[in-house]
C-alpha cells in the first residue's frame, strides 16, 4: 500500500514539473508552427517558432560518444532556427533547449522516469537511427542551453550551448 501511495506522489509531483515546463517552454504545442494565429508565449530562452519563417537550418547530431555536434551554436537575436537533430547512436537520445536551472529540473524528473516521452516545442526525443526537429524562435540575447536529460547522458556531458548575439 505504501508504495503505491508514494508512487502516485511521485507520479503526481512529476506529472506537475512536467505541466509546469511545458508552461515555461511555450505552452500548447497542438497549434501549427508554420500557420497558427496563436501567438506563442515567450520564455526566458525564447519562443517556439513558426516554419514559415525559419531564416536557417542547423543540423546537429548525437552519438553514443555523449556528445552534441556541433555543441555550440551561433544565432542572432530574433532568428527562427530549425534545428534537425539526428540519432547516430544506437540507444534513444533527446535535444531539449532550455535554461541551465529548467533543464536541472527536468533532469531530476527524468530520473524517475526514465521512460519519459516529451511533447513539447522544446524538446525532441529521437530513437536510435531515427532524426525529428526542433523550431524555435531565438528572442533573447544570451546563452541558450540544450542537453540529452536521458539518465547519465546529461552528466556524462551530452549538453551544449546556442550563443544569441545582439541584433
Amino acid at each position: 500500500m505504501m508504495n503505491k501511495r508514494r508512487f502516485a506522489t511521485h507520479f503526481i509531483a512529476a506529472t506537475c514539473l512536467t505541466l509546469s515546463a511545458s508552461a515555461f517552454a511555450g505552452g500548447d504545442h497542438a497549434h501549427d508552427h508554420g500557420a497558427g494565429t496563436q501567438a506563442a508565449e515567450e520564455t526566458a530562452i525564447g519562443k517556439p517558432g513558426r516554419a514559415s519563417r525559419v531564416t536557417r537550418t542547423i543540423k546537429v547530431s548525437m552519438s553514443d560518444k555523449m556528445r552534441f555536434e556541433p555543441a555550440s551554436i551561433q544565432v542572432k537575436q530574433g532568428e527562427t532556427v530549425r534545428f534537425v537533430v539526428r540519432n547516430a547512436g544506437q540507444i534513444k537520445h533527446e535535444m531539449n533547449l532550455g535554461t541551465e536551472k529548467e533543464l536541472l529540473e527536468h533532469l531530476e524528473v527524468m530520473k524517475k522516469f526514465p521512460n519519459m516521452e516529451h511533447d513539447e516545442p522544446n524538446k525532441v526525443t529521437i530513437a536510435p537511427g531515427q532524426q525529428g526537429e526542433i523550431v524555435w524562435q531565438f528572442t533573447k540575447a544570451g546563452t541558450v542551453n540544450f542537453a540529452c536529460l536521458v539518465p547519465g547522458h546529461y552528466e556524462a556531458g551530452m549538453k551544449g550551448k546556442v550563443q544569441v548575439s545582439k541584433k
